[in-house]
Parts: C-alpha cells; structure tokens; sequence
C-alpha cells in the first residue's frame, strides 16, 4: 500500500506547525526523517505535494486534498485504536437495544443520559437504539439486531435461551373520539357494533418470525400504522376506534381528547418483559440490567401503562364482566 498512517501524521504536522523543522520538533524526529518521509511519499503517489519554489514550501492542490482526507483516516485510526482498548477492558463498542412502541424509545433518553454521564471516559461504547412492535422484539434479539430488548411481549422464542426481566402489566381499554359515531351505539359495545367500524392497529415489525395480529376481527376495515404514538393520534383524529394501555387512555379520556367505552368482549392484560442474551453481556448491558431492575426506572418506563385506578377490584375501563377470551384491536 503507498499510503501509511505514518506519512499522513507527518504531512498533518508539518501543516498545522508550518514547517519542516517544526513538524520534526513535535513528532521527535529529525528534519532530515521528516524531508525524507514527504519525499518518499511524493514518490510512492508520483505528485509533487509541496511547491518549493518560494522560500517557504507550501502544499499543492493535491498536498490539500491527500491532507483533508487523510486527516479522516487519522481520526478513524484513532478511534479504532481507542475502541479496540475499550472492548480488550469489557467494554462493548456498540449496545443496540430495540424497544417496543408501546413503551417508546424517548422512555430511555433520562437512562441513556446517566450511561453517558456515569460511563463518560471509561466505556466508549455507541448506544443504538430501534423501535419495535410486537414480534419484532423478539425478532430483533433472535436475528441478532438487538442486544436487549425492552417492552418485549407475548411467548419467550423457543430454543434462545434468553434471559428474561419481569416490566410490568399492560391493562387496555377500548377508546373512540369524541365525534366518533360509535358513542352513539347502544353499550356495552358488541362485537358486531365494533366490526362495523375501522380499526387503528399497529403492524407487527417481525422479519423472520412469525408475525402477530392481535385481535383484529374478521371482516373489520383496518388503518394500519407503525408505532404506539402514531396510533394514538389516529384515535384523536377519529379515523378509527380500538384499544390503548389502560393509563394512556384514561389521560387522553381526562383531556376530553377520547373517550373509554364499555365493551362486551375485553383485550385482556399483557405483560412486558425485558430481555437480553445472557452469553453476551460486556459491561454497558451489565449496566443497563442493574439500572432496568430498580423500581424508579420500571415506574418511569411504565408510566404510560400504570394506571391511577390499578389495584381496584373492578374490571377496567373498556370491559365488561362478561367472561370471553376473543381480543380486539
């Protein structure tokens, strides 16, 4: 290879201090090596990177553009060499970690903050973070996207051997607009009455493994989208009807922005785990586990899912006490 990490230092040098000799100084070299160096390199690409006529060398068009770029590679060397120190002491060099939408990737940003502050000068890992929904949790952590996946619902993917976090209990209720028609249906709502408007879902972002539907009833028109929020705004909207976490749905219900309707059959509650690869755990996913397992940071990653009537005997809001086992979207 005609290029060397070793030529580009010296020409960075002799840019930034001005001068052979003072380029020598810095790099603890002789004038002589330096002139050498440049030479050779000159040689090795066949161009002329100074122009030595004046009494002073100055670079050349192609002495610039070998500097700028060059400049780039230095960097990247650099951050190579820290990272590859970094991941020799325990450190990852990137933690991806997929979280589900109903959750919400923003949940993690006060996390995130404290890994930065805490961990600043030690680890030196990039933190990755996605949006999943449904299946593609899993998906994500089985197929090797993620190293912890946070929201993560439904059955464990057979043969993973994952290990698994208790987040919490997700209760729903079904919801409509203000202006929906449905409100004017006789209630508790009927599956019938429910199939004879839109549904809101969320679609399943599964790659490889099967995707989920969750209780989308046969024959019902659907306005699909990608994440828990954009669904919320469809509900403001009035574009269709279907359930929201329990909590969620009361604070938009005390805005006056929706409103929770009685239905006979109910979506029942769903838990939420956390999820990572126990045979690979380098010291950011340790600290994230420690972290994800204290009452604060669950209460604050389940704040939308916690609702101010839990604990109450009563069915929730959206339910009836007809016992059925059939969900809806």
């Amino acid at each position: 290879m005609r290029l060397s990490l070793d030529g580009l230092q010296v020409l960075d040098a002799i840019d930034r201090k001005g001068s052979f000799a003072s380029a020598a100084a810095e790099l603890n070299r002789v004038p002589s090596a330096i002139t050498y160096t440049v030479r050779q390199l000159e040689q090795d690409l066949d161009v002329l990177l100074f122009d030595r006529r004046g009494h002073r060398a100055k670079l050349t068009a192609a002495g610039h553009e070998l500097l700028n770029e060059g400049r780039q590679l230095l960097r990247a060397a650099a951050d190579l060499e820290c990272r590859i120190q970094q991941v020799a002491k325990g450190w990852e060099t990137e933690l991806r970690i997929a979280v589900d939408t109903i959750i919400g990737p923003e949940k993690l940003f006060p996390l995130v903050r404290d890994f930065y502050r805490e961990t600043a000068g030690i680890s030196g890992t990039s933190i990755r973070i996605m949006s999943e929904v449904l299946g593609g949790t899993w998906d994500a952590l089985v197929s090797e996207r993620a190293d912890l996946v946070i929201g993560a619902s439904g059955e464990v993917p057979s043969g993973g051997g994952f290990g698994t976090l208790p987040l919490g209990r997700i209760q729903f209720a079904f919801v409509a607009a203000p202006s929906h028609p449905i409100n004017r249906e006789p209630q508790p709502l009927s599956e019938l009455t429910v199939t004879r408007h839109r549904a809101i879902s969320v679609a399943d972002s599964a790659r490889n493994l099967m995707p989920r539907t969750v209780g989308l009833l046969s024959g019902q028109e659907v306005l699909t989208l990608p994440s828990m929020s954009a669904k919320l705004a469809a509900h403001i909207d009035g574009l269709g009807v279907g359930f929201l976490p329990l909590a969620l749905a009361e604070r938009e219900s005390r805005t006056g922005r929706l409103n929770i309707l009685p239905v006979e059959i109910a979506k029942p509650a769903g838990d939420a785990v956390i999820a990572w690869r126990p045979n690979r755990t380098g010291k950011a996913l340790r600290w994230f586990l420690a972290r994800l397992q204290l009452p604060d940071t669950i209460e604050m990653l389940m704040s939308d899912h916690v609702s101010s009537s839990a604990g109450r005997r009563n069915p929730p809001p959206g339910s009836s006490t007809k016992s059925k086992k059939r969900t809806m979207a």
